[in-house]
């Protein structure tokens, strides 16, 4: 099982004068390194939570079904399964009917599965099965929640002010407290 980015987010979460404002900065000096700092806080924070912040596409491609024809969306919030594609005898990627099947985005992970029968099996044993989904809180920053929005404004302040390299050997500087109790929320809960 594989997912791969078919495309990334419109925009940041936040704003270079919203970093640079919190970080009481003026001028156009670190604006660079703020970016930067803002799109690896942005991927730290997804990586971690298995969430999309601003909208983007993604591709889940499997091997075969689950046993119990549950298919689990590692990626949230879903808001859409725009294709499913299993691969026929020829070699060819069958796009399947969208009446076919469903999305249940209520709970996390998202689950999609079929609403009559069986799913078709794919004609290749690996990469068989390919869903493209569409996921994210919205595609404005203002749609993502605001204490993601925060956290991310603390995270990249964190990285701001922590720039040195870890040495081995020496303690390094964790990641805020407040980062996390205001992600705790944003957390797929695993039994």
């Amino acid at each position: 099982m594989g997912l791969v980015q078919l495309s990334g987010p419109g925009a940041e979460p936040l704003s270079i004068d919203e970093i640079k404002a919190h970080l009481r900065l003026d001028g156009m000096n670190e604006d660079v390194l703020l970016q930067s700092l803002l799109l690896t806080s942005r991927l730290h924070i997804e990586t971690a939570l298995g969430l999309a912040l601003i909208t983007q596409s993604w591709s889940l491609v499997l091997d075969a079904w689950p046993a119990d024809g549950l298919v689990h969306l590692p990626i949230a919030p879903v808001q859409l399964v725009s294709a499913v594609r299993v691969s026929d005898p020829n070699g060819l990627m069958v796009t399947l009917d969208g009446g076919e099947y469903d999305v249940d985005a209520s709970g996390r992970p998202a689950r999609l599965y079929r609403k009559k029968g069986s799913w078709p099996v794919p004609a290749r044993k690996t990469a068989g099965i390919e869903i493209d989904i569409s996921a994210g809180f919205g595609a404005s920053a203002n749609d993502v929640p605001e204490p993601v929005r925060q956290a991310l404004l603390l995270l990249v302040a964190h990285w701001y002010e922590h720039r040195d390299p870890i040495e081995i050997g020496t303690p390094s500087t964790a990641v805020p407290q407040a980062v996390s109790r205001l992600l705790n929320p944003y957390r797929a809960v695993r039994l």
